[in-house]
């Protein structure tokens, strides 16, 4: 009976440790990647636990702004507007690089080449076959069918979407007047689905269609996607190489982060190229997150961008790198 005893008071003194939860949301452009990170420090940490929804960039801003989660993530980087809005400072932290792919499924041999016009031309309703004389003229040896093109784009507010009409308002004077730049625009044409997850499932169940994903959902998902004739005048598909290229032609990162590479110059730039974000609050409502989430942040700038050519993401150049180390020790 004495020993009983000694044990179960051996068992009430031993120190309880408590799991801290993390709570985010926003954008699927990165949510692989994020997916993982947030696995993998879990494993390090297994007292910290983050919760991600992938519910587009809109749906992340708006959450954030409101406080109903610790830390948001969008791919469009917050207006002056919006970051007004915040009762508290809201810090832009890029996390990685990646492209918006122009995917599509058509029976053909190859993959298609797509100059900035025919893009353009295609989500303005203005080509609405597959051998259209602007596909037709760069894709000479593909024998393309006269079948109708199903466009396919994004239903939520999205930052991929908000990447894919800034670089079509850069290249396109006609895109830039009748439609713009937004993580939601009011399309000209075509179907909405849900998600980089709703679109690449869309776009492999109807032949004949075509829309814009984040590279790894075409990669993962066994989805076909063109080249794209960049502002050096060359053909180019999305690589880890490619948006690397883009990513150099930045000289000058402004302070906040907040920045466009798309249309970026270099012969081998992908044009439809972008940072993310993740939206951190500068002053967590706790102290205890607050040094978890800068914790995590220094993990993600270092550690994490080892993993991220495994899913088809950039990492972020090492300049870049150094100053959102800078930038992080604001988090707390």
């Amino acid at each position: 009976m004495i020993r009983r005893i000694a044990f179960l008071c051996l068992v009430l003194t031993l120190p309880v440790f408590s799991q801290t939860t993390l709570n985010g949301a926003g954008a699927t452009f990165p949510y692989p990647m994020y997916s993982k990170w947030f696995s993998q420090y879990h494993k390090d940490h297994p007292d910290v636990q983050i919760n991600y929804q992938s519910i587009g960039s809109g749906g992340g801003i708006r959450q954030v702004l409101a406080g109903t989660v610790d830390f948001g993530a969008s791919d469009g980087p917050m207006t002056d507007e919006q970051l007004a809005q915040s009762k508290t400072k809201i810090l832009h932290v890029p996390t990685v690089l990646g492209a918006d792919v122009p995917a599509y499924n058509l029976n053909v041999a190859g993959d298609l080449k797509f100059t900035p016009e025919a893009l353009a031309g295609i989500f303005l309703g203005k080509i609405t076959t597959w051998n259209d004389p602007a596909l037709a003229k760069v894709n000479p040896t593909v024998k393309l069918p006269s079948d109708p093109i199903i466009v396919v784009h994004r239903s939520d507010g999205s930052g991929t979407t908000f990447i894919w009409t800034d670089y079509l308002s850069k290249v396109s004077p006609e895109w830039k007047s009748q439609v713009g730049t937004g993580t939601s625009v009011k399309w000209p044409v075509g179907l909405g689905g849900k998600g980089n997850e709703g679109v690449a499932g869309m776009l492999r169940q109807m032949p004949g269609s075509i829309g814009y994903v984040e590279l790894v959902y075409a990669v993962q998902n066994n989805i076909h996607y063109g080249e794209v004739e960049n502002s050096a005048g060359n053909f180019v598909k999305a690589s880890v190489e490619t948006v690397t290229a883009a990513a150099a032609s930045m000289k000058n990162m402004p302070a906040d982060f907040r920045v466009s590479i798309v249309n970026a110059p270099g012969k081998n730039a992908y044009p439809i190229s972008s940072f993310t974000w993740l939206l951190i609050p500068a002053q967590s409502k706790d102290a205890t997150k607050g040094r978890i989430l800068a914790d995590f942040l220094n993990w993600m700038v270092s550690d994490g961008q080892k993993m991220t050519a495994d899913l088809t993401y950039a990492p972020l150049p090492e300049d870049v790198a150094a100053k959102v180390k800078a930038e992080i020790q604001q988090v707390r």
